[in-house]
Protein backbone atom coordinates (compact mmCIF):
# COMPACT_ATOMS: atom_id res chain seq x y z
CA UNK A 1 0.00 0.00 0.00
CA UNK A 2 2.87 2.40 0.59
CA UNK A 3 3.58 2.38 -3.17
CA UNK A 4 0.20 4.03 -3.89
CA UNK A 5 1.51 7.46 -2.85
CA UNK A 6 4.39 7.44 -5.31
CA UNK A 7 2.31 8.77 -8.23
CA UNK A 8 0.51 11.41 -6.16
CA UNK A 9 3.28 14.02 -6.19
CA UNK A 10 6.21 14.51 -8.54
CA UNK A 11 9.36 13.58 -6.66
CA UNK A 12 12.97 13.35 -7.60
CA UNK A 13 15.09 15.10 -10.17
CA UNK A 14 13.97 12.91 -13.08
CA UNK A 15 10.25 13.52 -12.39
CA UNK A 16 10.78 17.31 -12.16
CA UNK A 17 12.76 17.26 -15.42
CA UNK A 18 10.02 15.24 -17.12
CA UNK A 19 7.36 17.70 -15.89
CA UNK A 20 9.37 20.63 -17.25
CA UNK A 21 9.69 18.95 -20.65
CA UNK A 22 5.96 18.30 -20.91
CA UNK A 23 4.79 21.70 -19.59
CA UNK A 24 3.94 24.66 -21.81
CA UNK A 25 6.08 27.80 -21.71
CA UNK A 26 3.24 29.67 -19.95
CA UNK A 27 3.09 27.03 -17.21
CA UNK A 28 6.87 27.17 -16.79
CA UNK A 29 6.84 30.97 -16.58
CA UNK A 30 4.00 30.90 -14.04
CA UNK A 31 5.90 28.36 -11.89
CA UNK A 32 9.06 30.49 -12.05
CA UNK A 33 7.07 33.60 -11.03
CA UNK A 34 5.48 31.73 -8.10
CA UNK A 35 8.95 30.69 -6.91
CA UNK A 36 10.28 34.26 -7.27
CA UNK A 37 7.31 35.57 -5.26
CA UNK A 38 7.96 33.07 -2.47
CA UNK A 39 11.71 33.77 -2.44
CA UNK A 40 11.10 37.53 -2.21
CA UNK A 41 8.79 37.00 0.78
CA UNK A 42 5.81 38.49 -1.08
CA UNK A 43 2.13 37.60 -0.91
CA UNK A 44 0.71 35.71 -3.91
CA UNK A 45 -1.81 37.96 -5.68
CA UNK A 46 -4.47 35.23 -5.49
CA UNK A 47 -4.17 35.31 -1.68
CA UNK A 48 -4.57 39.11 -1.35
CA UNK A 49 -7.75 40.24 0.37
CA UNK A 50 -9.61 43.48 -0.31
CA UNK A 51 -8.18 46.56 1.46
CA UNK A 52 -5.14 44.66 2.76
CA UNK A 53 -1.71 46.28 2.73
CA UNK A 54 0.43 43.85 0.73
CA UNK A 55 3.73 43.40 -1.05
CA UNK A 56 3.47 41.51 -4.34
CA UNK A 57 5.99 40.57 -7.02
CA UNK A 58 5.64 39.60 -10.65
CA UNK A 59 6.16 40.50 -14.28
CA UNK A 60 4.47 43.40 -16.05
CA UNK A 61 2.42 41.99 -18.92
CA UNK A 62 1.06 45.25 -20.35
CA UNK A 63 1.64 48.95 -19.77
CA UNK A 64 -0.86 51.51 -21.09
CA UNK A 65 -1.72 55.18 -20.68
CA UNK A 66 -5.38 55.25 -19.62
CA UNK A 67 -6.74 58.55 -18.26
CA UNK A 68 -9.02 58.30 -15.21
CA UNK A 69 -11.46 61.16 -14.55
CA UNK A 70 -9.48 63.43 -16.89
CA UNK A 71 -6.18 62.76 -15.09
CA UNK A 72 -3.35 60.91 -16.86
CA UNK A 73 -2.80 57.44 -15.43
CA UNK A 74 -0.12 54.89 -16.26
CA UNK A 75 -1.66 51.43 -15.86
CA UNK A 76 0.18 48.11 -15.89
CA UNK A 77 -0.92 44.50 -15.43
CA UNK A 78 1.26 42.61 -12.93
CA UNK A 79 1.19 38.79 -13.09
CA UNK A 80 2.78 36.59 -10.41
CA UNK A 81 1.91 33.09 -11.62
CA UNK A 82 -1.25 32.87 -9.51
CA UNK A 83 -3.31 35.83 -10.73
CA UNK A 84 -2.97 39.33 -12.18
CA UNK A 85 -3.68 42.76 -10.75
CA UNK A 86 -3.63 46.29 -12.13
CA UNK A 87 -0.97 48.71 -10.89
CA UNK A 88 -1.96 52.35 -11.51
CA UNK A 89 0.16 55.47 -11.12
CA UNK A 90 -2.17 58.50 -11.17
CA UNK A 91 -0.86 61.70 -12.73
CA UNK A 92 1.90 59.88 -14.64
CA UNK A 93 2.23 59.45 -18.39
CA UNK A 94 5.36 57.30 -18.18
CA UNK A 95 7.90 55.99 -15.68
CA UNK A 96 11.40 54.97 -16.71
CA UNK A 97 11.76 51.19 -16.42
CA UNK A 98 8.02 50.46 -16.29
CA UNK A 99 7.63 48.40 -19.46
CA UNK A 100 6.19 45.03 -20.49
CA UNK A 101 8.35 42.09 -19.44
CA UNK A 102 9.94 43.94 -16.52
CA UNK A 103 9.79 42.31 -13.09
CA UNK A 104 8.96 44.36 -10.04
CA UNK A 105 7.92 44.27 -6.42
CA UNK A 106 5.03 46.57 -5.48
CA UNK A 107 3.61 47.51 -2.07
CA UNK A 108 0.35 49.21 -1.22
CA UNK A 109 -3.29 48.72 -0.29
CA UNK A 110 -5.28 46.38 -2.52
CA UNK A 111 -8.55 47.72 -3.86
CA UNK A 112 -11.02 46.74 -6.57
CA UNK A 113 -11.89 48.67 -9.72
CA UNK A 114 -13.83 47.32 -12.71
CA UNK A 115 -14.00 43.91 -11.01
CA UNK A 116 -10.20 43.53 -10.77
CA UNK A 117 -7.65 43.88 -7.99
CA UNK A 118 -5.75 47.16 -8.20
CA UNK A 119 -2.87 48.95 -6.44
CA UNK A 120 -2.94 52.75 -6.81
CA UNK A 121 0.34 54.66 -6.60
CA UNK A 122 2.28 51.78 -5.02
CA UNK A 123 5.82 51.83 -3.73
CA UNK A 124 7.78 49.71 -6.15
CA UNK A 125 11.20 48.22 -6.76
CA UNK A 126 12.32 47.27 -10.26
CA UNK A 127 13.99 43.86 -10.42
CA UNK A 128 17.08 43.16 -12.53
CA UNK A 129 16.46 42.36 -16.18
CA UNK A 130 17.17 38.78 -17.31
CA UNK A 131 16.86 35.34 -15.75
CA UNK A 132 19.10 34.30 -12.91
CA UNK A 133 19.89 37.88 -11.90
CA UNK A 134 20.00 38.54 -8.19
CA UNK A 135 20.45 41.63 -6.11
CA UNK A 136 22.82 41.71 -3.17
Amino acid sequence: MSGDNVGDQPQGRFRRMLNRLTSSSEELEAEELRQDTAEAGCTPIAACGDREIVTVAGTLRTVTLRPRAGVPALEAELFDGTEALDVVWLGRRSIVGIEPGRRLIASGRIGHARGRRVLFNPRYELRPVGHGSETA
